[in-house]
């Protein structure tokens, strides 16, 4: 669990604007969470996840004082590249990368809120697979979904996810649970934002790989 609260996002401002530095400090920290998946499988979204911070990142540190929140980076790349736009540079990174966010806010929401199995009721396979459902899906050809799909008979159990979002401390389920909602607060908040930014500027795009 240390490894979510240590880490926390900010709470957002009233113009739900997300600051550029604090989002990827925050975020930086998250891509060992599909580790605690226990599937190899998971592999690729972490390395994506790293890869596209790392993109976002080195375009904020071009100019910090002109990329202050990720809503100035979008408005700047559709200006320098409107021929391309949105399928270029920080804004098609931050267009992945929020949805392996997406992955971890929806997997995460399902495990407290208790959906489970009944056959497999102590597996985290059916909390993977509704985020996979609702986040991933629809953005991978028909042969990354059945690898996907097979791969995740080896995902863990709950209780050993549990154990290893908590850097391998033994600790009560219902204390991890609610420290996972309270991330949740604000960590949804901010990718709901994101998304909500992607709407209005008409910025996304139903690439696929």
């Amino acid at each position: 669990m240390a490894m979510l609260m240590e880490h926390q996002f900010r709470q957002l401002p009233g113009d739900k604007n997300v600051e550029t530095r604090p989002f990827l400090e925050a975020v930086s920290y998250l891509p060992p969470f599909f580790d605690c998946l226990g599937s190899t499988v998971f592999a690729p979204i972490k390395a994506d996840l790293s890869g596209n911070i790392t993109k976002i990142k080195a375009v904020y540190d071009s100019n910090p004082g002109r990329y202050q929140t990720l809503n100035k980076i979008l408005e700047a790349e559709k200006e320098m590249h409107s021929a391309e736009w949105p399928n270029v540079g920080a804004t098609l990174a931050l267009m992945w990368l929020k949805r392996g966010l997406r992955f971890i806010q929806v997997f995460l929401q399902s495990v407290v809120n208790g959906e489970r199995d009944e056959q497999y009721p102590n597996h985290i396979r059916v909390n993977a697979n509704k985020a996979y459902d609702v986040a991933l899906k629809k953005h991978h050809g028909w042969l990354v979904q059945q690898l996907f799909k097979a791969a995740l008979f080896g995902a863990s159990y709950k209780s050993d996810f549990l154990k290893a979002l908590s850097r391998g401390r033994d600790v009560k389920e219902e204390e991890c649970l609610e420290k996972i909602r309270k991330f949740l607060v604000n960590f949804s908040a901010n990718i709901d934002a994101i998304y909500a930014m992607y709407t209005k500027m008409n910025a996304e795009l139903n690439n696929s790989v």
